[in-house]
């Protein structure tokens, strides 16, 4: 495969899609920004990329709920699409907005047709958090995004970023990343869970490993001078580009 094309979906509201353009650039995947109305008006093809992601931002103002408009979008007017893009074993990300998108579309945990037992809702602090937090990855964890990953520093941005779940459901999520403390320690609270999610998580993955989604933003640090400590010697490619540049290789080796 001469070029990995990654699809990243526009609609209003969003406001982070060049940032996670670049990062699949700096990963080294040609990217498209594509408005859902391409996708629904068939001037665009889904079916024409290997990597769709869904990007940061508040869609249509997150009025009726984060992500819930252009969750009901994708899932009425390119329910099939979708369908098909998982089918034939492509990859999708959802980062902060695109997490709440994937889980109102019931992608996540999938499958669509499937009610999904969780939701993301407001965080308990009551208020939008903004700051960067510490990850740790789940090493038993499915997920292609993740792989060779151990911790992470990222920044988060959202006032709804709780996870909640069924205890059935729950018990069997794939949870790929856990807000933890500098130390890498779980049920460490606020503000090191930023939001109260259940069992500290921050991202997710489907059964198949191919289909994920968190709440922090590696877009926002794929570059050493995106780093809060950059000007005091931090070196080395940020924390995030790793996950995009995962990405790229796992749809290489197929």
């Amino acid at each position: 495969m001469t070029h990995i094309k990654t699809l990243v979906l526009r609609a209003p509201g969003t406001n982070c899609d060049e940032e996670t353009a670049f990062a699949f650039q700096q990963a080294g995947a040609v990217t498209s920004l594509v408005h859902i109305s391409q996708l629904i008006g068939r001037k665009s093809r889904l079916d024409d990329y290997q990597i769709l992601v869904i990007p940061g931002g508040f869609t249509y103002g997150d009025d009726l709920g984060a992500g819930l408009v252009l969750a009901n979008e994708i899932r009425l007017k390119l329910g099939r699409d979708i369908e098909d893009f998982i089918a034939s074993g492509r990859l999708i990300m959802g980062i902060c907005n695109g997490f709440q998108v994937l889980v109102k579309t019931g992608i996540l945990p999938g499958p669509m047709t499937n009610l999904p037992g969780l939701t993301l809702t407001s965080n308990d602090s009551g208020r939008f958090e903004c700051r960067w937090v510490h990850l740790g990855a789940n090493q038993k964890s499915r997920c292609v995004f993740t792989r060779g990953i151990e911790r992470l520093y990222l920044p988060v941005a959202h006032g709804e970023g709780k996870l909640v779940a069924d205890a059935e459901v729950l018990a069997r999520l794939d949870a790929a990343l856990h807000y933890t403390d500098e130390q890498g320690n779980r049920q460490a609270g606020y503000p090191h869970n930023p939001n109260g999610s259940a069992a500290d998580i921050a991202g997710i993955c489907d059964a198949t490993g191919r289909i994920f989604a968190l709440m922090p933003h590696p877009e926002r640090h794929i570059q050493p001078c995106q780093h809060p400590g950059w000007t005091r010697g931090q070196s080395g490619n940020g924390d995030g580009r790793k996950i995009f540049e995962n990405a790229v290789e796992w749809i290489k080796s197929l």
